[in-house]
C-alpha cells in the first residue's frame, strides 16, 4: 500500500523535530514582559549553561530565601551541582524542596541617550524544579568529572580522581532541565524617537570574559610547563557534551 505523506510525512517529522526541540513554557517560565527577548528553544538554553560557569541557587529554608553561587555542570538534559554533605543548600535540596537555577552571561553595556534607557546586553536562563542526589558511584564520578572538566577541558583525566572518602564528603545533585526559559537583550539602544536627534554619544560597549597569563603555584616544582590547555584557553572551551 502506498504511503501517505500528508500531514504526517516529511512536514509532520520536521513538526516533530521542532517540538521535541522546544520545552514547553508553563505559568512560571513563560515571559510576562518583553516577550519577544524570551525563548523556550533547547539548544539556545543549553547553550547558555554551558558557556556560564557559575549559576545561582535560590531556595527557601523556614520561609528564608537564600541565593547561592556555585559550579555547575550540564550533561544531556540535566543540570548538576555538588558540594559538602554538610552544605544546607544541598541537604534542602535533597529533600526535594522547590529550587530555582539562573545564569546570567554579560555581553555589553548598552549607553542610550537618556538615562531612562540605559541597559545590558545578556544571555540568561531560568530554570525551575527539584533535584535529586546521585548516588550511584560511577554515575557520581563521571559528574564530578564533568564539572571539574567545566572548569578546564581535559583537567580531570591530568589531576587525582577523588578518593572514596572525598566521594562519600560530596553530594551530587541533578535537576532536569524541564521547566526552563531564556531572557536575550542583543543590539543597540532603544531611545525615544524624539531623542535621537540629541548631541550625546550612544551605543555598546561589548565586554567578553578573557583569561590573563596564568600564575602557578608558589608550591610547583620547577620543570612543569603551563598545559596548552590552560595557556590557549578562551571563553566557551568549557563546553560539557550535550548528548545524555
Amino acid at each position: 500500500m502506498p504511503c501517505n505523506r500528508g500531514s504526517h510525512g516529511h512536514g509532520g517529522h520536521a513538526q516533530h523535530l521542532a517540538v521535541r526541540h522546544l520545552i514547553k513554557p508553563t505559568k512560571r517560565t513563560r515571559l510576562a514582559r518583553r516577550r519577544d527577548r524570551g525563548t523556550y528553544e533547547r539548544e539556545t538554553i543549553n547553550a547558555i549553561l554551558d558557556e556560564a560557569f557559575i549559576c545561582h541557587v535560590g531556595f527557601q529554608v523556614d520561609e528564608q530565601p537564600y541565593v547561592v553561587p556555585t559550579v555547575h555542570a550540564r550533561i544531556g538534559e540535566r543540570l548538576y551541582v555538588h558540594g559538602s554533605v554538610a552544605s544546607r543548600m544541598l541537604r534542602n535540596m535533597s529533600a526535594g524542596i522547590s529550587v530555582c537555577v539562573t545564569v546570567t552571561l554579560l555581553d555589553g553595556l548598552v549607553l542610550a541617550r537618556s538615562g531612562f534607557h540605559h541597559s545590558m546586553n545578556y544571555r540568561s536562563v531560568l530554570v525551575l524544579g527539584t533535584a535529586t542526589a546521585v548516588t550511584n558511584k560511577p554515575e557520581k564520578r563521571s559528574v564530578l568529572d564533568a564539572i571539574v572538566n567545566r572548569v578546564m577541558p581535559g583537567r580531570a583525566a591530568q589531576v587525582r580522581a577523588p578518593s572514596a572518602k572525598e566521594l562519600n564528603a560530596t553530594t551530587v545533585l541533578g535537576l532536569p532541565i524541564t521547566e526552563a526559559s531564556a531572557k536575550i537583550r542583543r543590539g543597540p539602544p532603544l531611545d525615544a524617537e524624539e531623542d535621537y536627534a540629541l548631541p550625546c554619544w550612544a551605543g555598546v560597549l561589548p565586554l567578553r570574559l578573557m583569561a590573563m597569563p596564568a600564575e602557578p603555584d608558589p608550591r610547583l616544582p620547577p620543570g612543569i610547563p603551563v598545559p596548552r590547555a590552560v595557556a590557549t584557553w578562551s571563553r566557551g572551551h568549557g563546553r560539557v557534551v550535550k548528548k545524555a
